[in-house]
């Protein structure tokens, strides 16, 4: 049999050195790349990168494959974090992984390792995919803790279509335990957390740097003024911490941001958790995977947030596009600019940006 190339995206960390690991020992010829999406001369971006590719051309010659650096910044600029200042300037709260696969890691990603005679892409996400003739199915991954198909769900069937995805029907401690016992250098490496480009570094100081803060009023829904907020933007709805006003919370309980208005840069708290609770919301650009229902009006699964608990919801498609999702279960604190990813049952049926929501009484 012809022996087949794939090109693995290699970030440095253990799931995806795993991966080309384990695809080695399957027989393809596998080839390593590792992906730079942000610069790091960039004093306020991430400065990890030098390490982590350390560890990939480490990880590379211990299992013995070519391996070979790209520069996408410019894609990501142009395609990611343009949309996240455009969501966050808008009181949004915006979710760029998901953006950052559709738009980067299976764009340009896939492009290069087609121009280089790849028959195949493989990534550590933990996600299964299923090919069956011309439709290709994803599939939530083995370890429910570790599932990553809510930041895959705008991925078309052209991006899924050459996919492997190795390490999802494995757990996260046996990913771990194969990259010890081959001696690979990061099998004890910390997940990464945060969002993509920016890593672990202070949120706040970060978006300042793009976005001039603006102070305001935190005020109750009545129009009391019960603090000073240090810009709209850094605020999401049902959040609790760093809001510093526990000092007139008085006999009510916590509070919480209800609502926003970004045009007078006014921020609405509340000690009332009801106000958070959404019974139904509006996305766009919706992607369905493998195709849309023949159906316009069906019943499933769905979660707005990654390693939420799948609810029950209703699901309609309208004849604009756009689909409505009714919660079968009151909700807590869906945020507009977050993606509303749709399951039946392990099948991930795809997903769309959260357009508006129809929260408490507000």
């Amino acid at each position: 049999m012809e022996e087949k190339t794939v090109v693995v995206g290699m970030s440095g960390g253990v799931d995806s050195s795993v991966t080309a690991l384990l695809l080695k020992q399957e027989g393809y010829k596998v080839v390593g790349l590792f992906m730079k999406n942000w610069d790091e001369q960039d004093s306020r971006g991430s400065c990890t990168a030098e390490q982590d590719y350390e560890d990939v051309r480490r990880v590379c010659d211990k299992i013995g494959i070519p391996y070979y650096t790209v520069n996408f910044t410019q894609e990501y600029m142009d395609n990611v974090f343009s949309c996240f200042l455009r969501d966050y300037e808008q009181g949004r709260t915006p979710n760029p992984d998901v953006l950052c696969n559709r738009e980067v890691k299976f764009k340009p990603f896939l492009n290069f390792a087609k121009s280089i005679g790849a028959d195949y892409i493989a990534t550590g996400h933990y996600a299964q995919i299923k090919h069956c003739g011309d439709k290709h199915y994803l599939i939530r991954a083995v370890d429910e803790n570790k599932d990553q198909t809510y930041f895959l769900n705008q991925l078309s069937q052209n991006q899924l279509k050459d996919v492997l995805f190795p390490v999802g029907h494995l757990l996260k401690s046996q990913v771990r335990e194969i990259a010890k016992q081959n001696g690979l250098i990061n099998a004890n490496k910390k997940d990464s957390t945060g969002i993509c480009f920016i890593g672990e570094r202070k949120f706040r100081e970060f978006l300042k740097g793009f976005i001039p803060a603006q102070k305001g009023k935190l005020m109750t829904l009545d129009g009391k003024v019960v603090g000073e907020h240090e810009g709209s933007m850094y605020y999401t709805i049902g959040q609790r911490k760093g809001l510093n006003i526990g000092g007139v919370k008085g006999e009510e309980g916590r509070w919480f941001v209800v609502n926003k208005d970004i045009k007078n840069n006014i921020v609405y708290v509340s000690h009332n958790e009801d106000l958070l609770l959404c019974s139904e919301l509006l996305a766009s650009d919706f992607n369905f995977i493998p195709t849309k229902p023949d159906v316009d009006e069906f019943e499933c699964q769905a979660r707005y947030r990654h390693r939420q608990p799948l609810f029950n919801v209703k699901v309609k498609i309208l004849q604009d596009g756009k689909v409505q999702v009714k919660f079968l279960t009151p909700q807590r604190a869906v945020n507009e600019g977050q993606y509303v990813v749709l399951y039946d049952n392990q099948l991930c049926l795809g997903g769309g940006y959260i357009e508006s929501v129809k929260n408490g009484n507000l």
